[in-house]
């Protein structure tokens, strides 16, 4: 394999010649771990449940980004982005990548990610370029340190292979990071799933219990008595007729000789009830932290955030602070470098909360119109980077000079020509529609006329804008522009 022979090339005896020892913790464990989680992967429930969490990350995208001291973000043109795009190595997509780390991460509660990259000297300065991104499955992983005190990382694989690394060099997943102190896990750095595996043994018996109750139930079905002495052959041959008359009784009705009498037997196999078998499905399920609606996909998105509150956003989290950790040094850190990992779009909202969502953030100017186009599933169209929003919301730096200033109000200096107060704009407009406007639709009228006055909107504009945000005819709102006027 191409990502082993680059290893073997990467590390040199140079670090097999270092003086160095099993790394020391102060839990007193020694720094030896066993990976083994395949023990629980014989349950189809635990492949079910893994998958369905291992899918849900996988729509996940990764970006490097960056924020400024004003806490705006953007995209980096980097390495990491162009990787991370289609294909963060030879072997596997993005999607195929994140779903090979949480699958890792859900049998071994470790995941290991090794990061290839190269230094580059050029007229831009001293900088690191990563070329790709491999998940390690490692059969054992020791820790060892140097004379300096530098923390190493030995993976020994399936294949008699072993590798040392740099721990700071490696991204490190951990779930049920407790009792050991290094490793995610159990005090051994292991999967602790002996609880779980109590569940799925009974399961299995259960399971196997109703198999052997099926074929038990179509097996022998009564006793055919033959009134006689025969040989074995005539034994055969009255058998084989016995079963030849079962075959062809369509009828249900068995014809049968005076020297024949057929005893049915009563078979009664005792199956588990229903509430039984959905509380040893649920333990397992609570146990992973799958719901069965997640599992079943009939979920409302109520359910889903709050699925996605406790089993998702946790890996999240983790994913986001383990990549950035490894692959930027403090400097890059406090510049705001990070990597994190966007949900798509939130395609699992249902077409009401879609449409809830592009009201709220559309009204408060939070989107483009081409992000609303994609949070519907169309694509982009051109021109389509304008962010449009509500009337009924005004600046708040501007909020005093509408309802002092615009208002005539002590010390604001009312001018010649200027636009009625806030109290004239609600009387005049009351008087015309015949209706009290609320504090929203005056600011909204406010701003309108503002901009009729500025030459920024025209008449038949002005018209169409108050008509539609406080609810009244055309004719009804050119009245009250004049009477504004």
């Amino acid at each position: 394999m191409a990502f082993a022979d680059f290893i073997k090339n990467m590390f040199s005896s140079k670090e097999k010649q270092r003086q160095m020892q099993y790394a020391k913790f102060l839990d007193g464990n020694l720094a030896i771990f066993s990976q083994f989680g395949q023990s629980i992967y014989a349950s189809d429930v635990v492949q079910n449940c893994i998958d369905v969490i291992a899918t849900e990350i996988s729509k996940l995208m990764p970006r490097h980004i960056r924020t400024d001291k004003n806490g705006m973000q953007t995209t980096v043109n980097s390495s990491l982005n162009r990787l991370f795009k289609f294909a963060p190595n030879e072997l596997m997509t993005t999607k195929d990548f994140l779903e090979k780390i949480i699958w890792l991460l859900e049998l071994n509660c470790n995941a290991f990610i090794y990061p290839v990259y190269e230094t580059i000297t050029d007229n831009r300065g001293t900088y690191i370029n990563y070329t790709a991104f491999y998940p390690l499955d490692p059969r054992r992983v020791d820790f060892v340190q140097d004379s300096t005190g530098k923390l190493f990382v030995d993976l020994h694989f399936e294949s008699g292979d072993n590798f040392m690394l740099a721990y700071s060099d490696v991204i490190h997943l951990r779930k049920k990071f407790s009792i050991n102190s290094i490793m995610g896990g159990g005090r051994n750095g292991q999967p602790d799933n002996a609880a779980l595996l109590k569940v799925l043994e009974i399961n299995d018996t259960v399971l196997q219990g109703i198999g052997k109750a099926v074929k038990t139930s179509l097996s022998i079905r009564g006793i055919i008595k033959i009134a006689t002495m025969l040989d074995d052959e005539k034994q055969q041959a009255e058998r084989d007729k016995f079963e030849a008359k079962m075959a062809s009784g369509v009828a249900g009705i068995l014809p049968l000789d005076l020297k024949s009498d057929y005893t049915p037997i009563t078979v009664d196999p005792k199956l588990i009830d229903k509430d039984t078998m959905e509380f040893l499905e649920n333990k397992v399920l609570n146990y992973i932290g799958v719901p069965a609606c997640i599992l079943s996909g009939d979920f409302t998105d109520e359910q889903y955030q709050a699925w996605y509150e406790k089993k998702l956003e946790p890996i999240l989290i983790s994913l986001c602070q383990a990549f950035s950790k490894c692959l930027f040094t403090q400097r890059e850190l406090d510049v705001g470098n990070e990597m994190v990992f966007y949900q798509r779009d939130m395609m699992y909202l249902s077409t009401r909360s879609k449409l809830s969502l592009l009201k709220t953030a559309g009204e408060q100017g939070l989107l483009q119109d081409n992000q609303k186009l994609a949070l519907l599933g169309y694509p982009p169209v051109p021109g389509g980077e304008r962010i449009t929003q509500s009337l009924n919301y005004v600046d708040k730096s501007l909020i005093n000079e509408y309802q002092m200033g615009r208002a005539g109000a002590p010390g604001a200096g009312a001018q010649d020509g200027a636009l009625a107060g806030e109290g004239e704009v609600e009387a005049i407009a009351e008087d015309v529609a015949g209706k009290s406007l609320n504090g929203a639709q005056t600011q909204s009228l406010l701003a309108v006329m503002e901009q009729y006055v500025d030459g920024k909107l025209t008449l038949g504009q002005a018209v169409n804008i108050i008509a539609i945000s406080i609810g009244v005819t055309k004719a009804q709102a050119k009245e009250i522009i004049e009477g504004l006027e």
